[in-house]
């Protein structure tokens, strides 16, 4: 499904391929050879989602742009099934596997592979041609460090001062949850003017 969002509307080369079951929402271009299968969500809130040439987004995976933060994905890149990509940039050839994530700000370097389950915090940045294992922590610039699930107290010490909440939700650490939701159902709130889009997505030869 193709949908128009703020006034704008997916970019779509006739060499790509989108899922009917998969949606691209706003201003969301697509590479050539790009293929985005069943399920997946691109997502461009009030940023752009930018997809490289042949890239593949599998099954049920995520992919948002944030005007701060818009999500660029580079060329020959796998985004796995159930894989978060929220307004970070992913460079050429890097492996995305399932369930990895990624956050705003954040910067997989090219040839990286972010390994199943794995994060990549806000304002982060991968060097080239890393690994980070299944289920690890990468966070840190300008060179993530990289922690295991059971190193939670030293990895705070580096995430504390990456500002998720400021990154995120633009607020200051310690901001109720109930202002959060208050300011995060206003700004979804911007899809009640969304329009699916007539034409069908155009499918490679």
């Amino acid at each position: 499904m193709l949908m128009e969002h703020r006034g704008r509307r997916p970019v779509v080369p006739a060499s790509a391929y989108v899922a009917p079951s998969a949606v691209l929402c706003g201003a969301v271009t697509l590479g050539e050879g790009a293929r985005v299968l069943h399920g997946a969500v691109l997502t461009a809130e009030d940023g752009e989602v930018r997809i490289g040439a042949n890239v593949v987004v599998m099954e049920n995976a995520l992919v948002r742009g944030r005007a701060r933060h818009p999500a660029i994905i580079g060329d020959a890149v796998l985004i796995g099934p159930r894989a978060h990509i929220n307004g970070a940039r992913i460079e050429d050839e890097v492996f995305v596997a399932t369930g990895a994530s990624a956050f705003p700000g954040a910067v997989a370097g090219a040839g990286s592979e972010l390994r199943i389950n794995c994060v990549l915090h806000v304002n982060s940045v991968l060097p080239p041609g890393t690994v980070v294992p299944i289920g690890w922590v990468a966070a840190g610039a300008p060179e993530a460090q990289l922690f295991p699930p059971d190193r939670h107290d030293e990895l705070w010490e580096v995430q504390r001062e990456l500002d998720f909440p400021g990154t995120v939700y633009g607020v200051p650490r310690g901001t109720p949850m109930r202002e959060i939701m208050a300011r995060q159902a206003d700004y979804f709130g911007a899809h009640l003017g969304d329009q699916p889009l007539d034409e069908p997505p155009p499918t490679a030869p």
